[in-house]
């Protein structure tokens, strides 16, 4: 829950009709009051003896009364908004947030029946505005200091009482959301995110990846955006920047341009410049030792993440962040998509509170390992998939350290950022541990036109799985993801594969006993064998999550992609695939 102070000024009828009007694109619906500072204040979208005048008459009724210094800009205007996964709320609850907002900042304390005037709107779904004037019924001014502050404390309460996202106030951590204006204009032109999103992707990819703050703009520029460098007063060094996207104007055909502190706290030119205060060598890694040496160095980073005190951990999760961003160029095209979801998961864990320091040997080894990314990806060895997977492995112990760190310094928002990175890393592990299976299980040879004689007899299904997996077959068979690998189980059988040797190829490749589902990590494996060997099974439906590894709720996963796009491994001869 985001309370945020709008623009106000000294026109109440005006921003009353606005609010119950249609909205600048007809995208206000159904317009009507939630709250107000008494009972029995009419609503003129219910009241047909009110209108909207009428009722800014009513709230402007005090400061046309007093005697006294009337402030300048009168009206007080507060738009509270909930993030986008979030449940919605009631009429009743809006109300109740509004109230509780009005009197934590002092607009009209509970019981104080000569508090200002206020009045709450819903216009929309997702968030209310909240109107007030700034003269007490006695005459009287309130006392705004701290006002945001106060409502931000506020609305903490209400997310855990309503289990709505929490929120962190002040810690300079939080995403920066596109506005309601940037979203619909987003949708008005099909685009699947707005501008300010895939700034900040292209941004973030570019500052990962960059060697040094001439390679940064270089990168931003390559990759298709308008980029403007800023320079203070008798300086020739850029103190800042700014980025915009070809063909985004506003309404007067002006280019869109946003700063990069706008994007992300940690996208500043002073925080994107703290990744080359150090310098790190350029790697030179042989094409056979590459996922090797990433390996080797997240186990040793995993070891010594965070332990030299919490600045020295800042640092750490950051350089943890930017190699997760960097990861998916250099992965197999299988799991790519993963990754990138993973690297979303991971962003609010890679920015902490406070100052980050740059030194530290996790975050040199963490810093060489992204280097090595960029840098060597064109001989990374993309068929060397059981290379690839110990990589993965240790990438998930590296975020499990860094998930225990924030947990430490109780920053438990940056935790559960990190708690969903690892969940996504694991599924990506199974994915690459079913492609890496059963390379020798080939398609039965079948007579044209002949049924699948298991298609028609699911409980021989069982059988199959009790021979494959015996110490886990009860547990799967009552599993909730059942249906869902029995459903692939017959799916490789219609498509001419045995699903006994297939089963038994994706068991015996990696241990199940740490697996929390075993029935949906086997659901993972058989996508991940079917996108390798060119037997897509359908749609990568995660139906029953995991304790240990399974996706939590409102957390959206991917969709498999086909099989064409999605052999696993690829030939070196491919080349890399790099983001700027």
């Amino acid at each position: 829950m985001i309370p945020k102070l709008a623009k106000g000024g000294s026109d109440t009828s005006g921003l009353l009709f606005y609010l119950y009007g249609p909205g600048k694109r007809d995208e206000h619906e159904d317009p009507r009051m939630v709250g107000a500072w008494a009972p029995w204040v009419p609503d003129p979208a219910r009241s047909a003896g009110t209108t909207v005048g009428e009722l800014a008459l009513l709230l402007d009724a005090p400061v046309h009364a007093s005697r006294g210094n009337v402030p300048a800009e009168h009206v007080y205007h507060v738009a509270v908004r909930l993030a986008p996964e979030d449940p919605l709320l009631t009429d009743e609850q809006w109300a109740e947030v509004a109230r509780a907002m009005m009197s934590a900042v002092g607009v009209a304390p509970q019981g104080d029946r000569w508090g200002c005037r206020w009045v709450a709107v819903r216009h929309a779904d997702d968030h209310i505005h909240i109107v007030a004037t700034k003269v007490r019924q006695d005459g009287t001014q309130p006392n705004l200091r701290q006002d945001i502050v106060r409502m931000q404390q506020l609305a903490r309460q209400f997310e855990e009482r309503w289990e709505l996202r929490r929120l962190t106030s002040g810690d300079r951590t939080a995403k920066r959301w596109p506005t309601t204006g940037e979203t619909r204009k987003a949708s008005r032109r099909h685009l699947p995110e707005s501008a300010r999103e895939q700034l900040e992707r292209t941004v973030r990819t570019a500052a990962a990846a960059a060697a040094s703050e001439d390679d940064f703009f270089a990168r931003l520029r390559s990759s298709g955006l308008r980029v403007a460098q800023r320079c203070g007063p008798g300086r020739s060094a850029p103190t800042g920047y700014t980025v915009a996207l070809p063909g985004d104007r506003d309404q007067a055909d002006r280019a869109v341009w946003f700063a990069g502190s706008s994007l992300a706290y940690d996208l500043s030119l002073p925080r994107v410049r703290e990744r080359w205060h150090v310098p790190i060598p350029e790697p030179d890694v042989p094409p056979h030792a590459f996922w090797q040496t990433l390996e080797r160095n997240l186990s040793a980073a995993s070891g010594s993440l965070g332990t030299g005190g919490r600045w020295a951990g800042a640092g750490d999760v950051a350089a943890l962040g930017d190699l997760l961003v960097v990861a998916p160029a250099a992965a197999p095209p299988l799991v790519e998509p993963n990754l990138r979801v993973s690297a979303a998961e991971f962003e609010r864990a890679a920015r902490a509170p406070g100052r980050r320091d740059l030194g530290g040997e996790a975050r040199m080894l963490l810093r060489s390992s992204a280097r090595i990314l960029v840098s060597s990806a064109r001989s990374s060895g993309h068929n060397d998939a059981a290379a690839f997977l110990g990589f993965l492995l240790a990438l998930v112990a590296a975020v499990t350290a860094a998930r225990l760190w924030h947990e430490e310094q109780g920053y438990h928002l940056q935790a559960d950022a990190a708690g969903k990175a690892g969940r996504s890393l694991r599924e990506t592990v199974e994915v690459s541990t079913g492609a890496c299976a059963g390379a020798g299980v080939r398609p039965r040879a079948r007579r044209a036109g002949s049924a699948s004689p298991r298609a028609g007899r699911p409980s021989l299904l069982t059988e199959v799985v009790a021979r494959a997996l015996p110490a886990h077959a009860s547990a799967v068979l009552v599993d909730s993801a059942w249906p869902v690998l029995r459903e692939r189980l017959i799916a490789l059988e219609q498509r001419g594969f045995d699903p006994a040797a297939v089963l038994a190829a994706v068991v015996a490749r990696r241990e199940l006993r740490s697996a929390g589902s075993v029935a949906q990590v086997l659901v993972w494996r058989l996508d991940g064998w079917a996108g390798a060997h060119g037997a897509a099974l359908g749609t990568r439906t995660p139906a029953a999550a995991p304790r240990s590894t399974g996706t939590p709720p409102g957390v959206k996963r991917t969709v498999a992609p086909s099989a064409e796009a999605t052999r696993f491994p690829r030939n070196d001869s491919q080349g890399p695939r790099r983001d700027h």
